[in-house]
């Protein structure tokens, strides 16, 4: 299986218009070896001297980068909200459907953990056991932030199609999250040979039934 999907493309995406000077640049060399680590070593706690050797680089260079390993998960935490509420806003974009909004969405967040296993367990907090605070905290963040675009979907499909759903809005967003967590964290416990997309299209049916119909 090939680590990190998401972000080893956007690693390497060179356009004609734009093209990098060196192939790669040593911080996205180090966060992209991170992301393996974390992919090849479930449970496995990730220190800076195996992160140089799978670097191949001394780890006074990887301080010369990063300032500590908290910076370095900040680095692909910054990417899973980049890539995620990006992709959220192009969904909004293309479609006025608040049910399909909604799907999308969610099937958007399942996706891109299934193509990114190492950067999903940061997700679960994994490996973020004994780091900053911060880290944990950020990581809520983004789930606030994700529970908070499918709460104000819903809200304009009141406004918008005047359609209401059949539970109050906050219950249906955060149940629609839960289910999505849920699915991430099997994933994570299975090391990985759980798809997270394994049955969603029936299984959102089950939920799409609960909330709009």
């Amino acid at each position: 299986m090939i680590p990190s999907d998401d972000l080893k493309r956007q690693l390497t995406n060179m356009t004609a218009e734009n093209p990098p000077k060196p192939k790669f640049s040593r911080k996205q060399q180090i966060l992209q070896a991170l992301a393996e680590m974390l992919e090849q070593t479930p449970g496995g706690r990730i220190t800076t001297a195996g992160l140089a050797r799978q670097v191949g680089v001394s780890e006074a260079a990887l301080y010369r980068h990063f300032p500590s390993k908290a910076k370095m998960f900040d680095g692909l935490i910054e990417f899973i909200e980049d890539t995620v509420f990006s992709r959220v806003n192009i969904i909004l974009a293309e479609n006025e459907s608040t049910e399909v909004r909604c799907h999308n969405t969610l099937h958007l967040l399942l996706t891109f953990t299934e193509r990114n296993p190492g950067i999903t367990r940061i997700l679960t907090g994994d490996p973020l056991a004994g780091e900053s605070d911060r880290l944990r905290t950020r990581v809520a963040q983004f789930f606030y932030r994700f529970e908070t675009q499918l709460r104000q979907m819903l809200r304009e499909s009141e406004l918008r199609e005047e359609k209401h759903p059949r539970v109050d809005v906050n219950i249906a967003a955060n149940l629609m999250l839960a289910v999505i967590e849920g699915r991430i964290s099997q994933y994570v416990r299975s090391d990985f040979s759980r798809s997270p997309t394994m049955g969603w299209d029936d299984q959102w049916q089950i939920l799409r039934r609960s909330i709009f119909e």
